[in-house]
C-alpha cells in the first residue's frame, strides 16, 4: 500500500517573488513521479505542495503578478511541512509590515511539529516569528543589514548555503536566491532518499552550491551612519585602495588618535579599517577576474598586494575558492562573450 503523500504547504506572502513560489511547487510536485525517460517514481509522487495564505481571493506579488492561493490558513490546521518562499525587503520598507496572520500561522504549525523550510529572505519571516532567537540563520547576504538592525538575537552565518537550526534543528534556512534548489533536494532526500534527489537534481538540472555564498556576497558599504569624518575616509579609500600605507594614510587624514579612528570606523561601517581596505581590495580582483584575462599575479599589484601568495591565501579565506576558480565558475562561458556575427 502506498504512503500517503507529505502535506507542503507554501505561505504566499504579498512580498514573494513568484519564481521560488513555482519553482518550489514544482520540484516538489515532480518529486517521486514516474517521468518517461528517466527511472523511478510513482503515479502519486512524495508530496503533496499546496499554496495557501489568509484567504483564496487572487493575490497580486510584489512583482505584479497575480496568484491564487488553493488553501486559506483557516482551513489547514495542521501540516507536516512549512516551506517559506523568499520575502523581498526592499529600501524604506520594513519586516513589521509582514502579514501578521501568516507569521503566526507558520509560529503554531512549528509548535504542531511542522518542519519549517525558509528560502532566502524566508528567515525574515522565521525571524519576524521569534523562532531563531538564539540560533543560526543564514539567508540572502544583502539581508544581513536587516537582521543587524531587527534581530540581533540571531547568529547569522551568511557564508553558508543551508542551516539546519531551531531549539529541536526543525528549521532549516537556505541563503540566497537559486539555493531554494538546495533546500528542495534537501527535502527530497530527507523523504525519499538519496537517489531521488539525484533523480531530481538530474530532471530539472540542480546543482549543489557547495562553495556556499562566499563567491557571491559582494560587500555592503555603509554610508549613511552620519559620521562625515569616516565618510571622507571611505571615500579617499575608493580612490587608493592600492596603496602600501594606506591604514597609516588613513588615520592621518582623519585627525584622529589610533584607537579612536578605529573604534568610529568600525562603528560607522562594521568593518575594521584594515578588513574595510582588504574586503574592497577582494571585490576590485573579483571584478577584475570576471572581466579580464589578467592572472593573479598583475591582479595582486593592481589592487595593492606585492606578495602574490598573501593576494591568493587572502582572497581564498574571503571567497572560499581561488582565483582561477573563481573566474571559472562567475565568469560566462567564451561562446557568450564572443561577438555577435550573423550568419547571413
Amino acid at each position: 500500500m502506498n504512503r500517503p503523500r507529505i502535506r507542503v504547504s507554501i505561505p504566499v506572502f504579498r512580498e514573494c517573488d513568484p519564481s521560488i513560489i513555482y519553482g518550489v511547487f514544482d520540484t516538489l510536485w515532480a518529486a517521486g513521479r514516474q517521468w518517461e525517460h528517466v527511472p523511478g517514481g510513482s503515479a502519486d509522487g512524495l508530496f503533496e505542495p499546496r499554496l495557501l495564505a489568509v484567504d483564496t481571493q487572487p493575490l497580486q506579488l510584489i512583482t505584479g503578478v497575480h496568484i491564487v492561493p488553493q488553501d486559506t490558513i483557516a482551513g489547514t490546521p495542521s501540516t507536516d511541512i512549512v516551506f517559506v518562499p523568499n520575502v523581498i525587503i526592499g529600501a524604506g520598507q520594513s519586516p513589521r509590515d509582514l502579514d501578521r496572520d501568516l507569521i503566526d500561522w507558520i509560529r503554531r504549525m512549528n509548535q504542531g511539529g511542522a518542519q519549517i523550510y525558509a528560502a532566502c529572505g524566508g528567515a525574515i519571516v522565521l525571524a519576524e516569528a521569534a523562532l531563531l532567537d538564539g540560533h543560526e540563520a543564514t539567508t540572502h547576504f544583502t539581508y544581513a543589514p536587516i537582521f543587524d538592525q531587527y534581530y540581533p538575537k540571531v547568529r547569522l552565518r551568511i557564508e553558508r548555503i543551508l542551516v539546519q537550526t531551531g531549539p529541536d534543528q526543525s528549521l532549516y534556512c537556505a541563503g540566497g536566491a537559486s539555493s531554494w534548489q538546495d533546500l528542495a533536494l534537501l527535502l527530497i532526500a530527507k523523504h525519499g532518499g538519496t537517489q531521488e534527489a539525484i533523480r531530481m537534481s538530474k530532471l530539472f538540472l540542480y546543482q549543489w552550491h557547495r562553495d556556499g555564498q562566499l563567491p557571491f556576497v559582494s560587500m555592503i558599504q555603509n554610508v549613511r551612519h552620519g559620521d562625515a569624518v569616516i565618510l571622507e575616509c571611505q571615500n579617499w579609500i575608493a580612490r587608493n585602495y592600492e596603496r602600501q600605507s594606506i591604514i597609516a594614510e588613513l588615520v592621518q587624514r582623519s585627525g584622529l588618535p589610533k584607537r579612536s579612528f578605529d573604534r568610529r570606523f568600525r562603528a560607522a561601517t562594521g568593518y575594521s579599517p584594515l578588513a574595510y581596505v582588504q574586503t574592497l581590495r577582494i571585490e576590485e580582483a573579483k571584478q577584475i577576474l570576471e572581466t579580464s584575462d589578467a592572472t593573479a599575479s598583475d591582479i595582486a599589484h593592481q589592487v595593492g598586494y606585492e606578495d602574490e601568495a598573501s593576494f591568493r591565501r587572502l582572497f581564498r579565506r574571503m571567497t572560499g575558492m581561488t582565483p582561477s576558480t573563481y573566474r571559472r565558475t562567475l565568469r560566462p562561458p567564451k561562446a557568450l562573450l564572443a561577438p555577435f556575427t550573423s550568419p547571413l
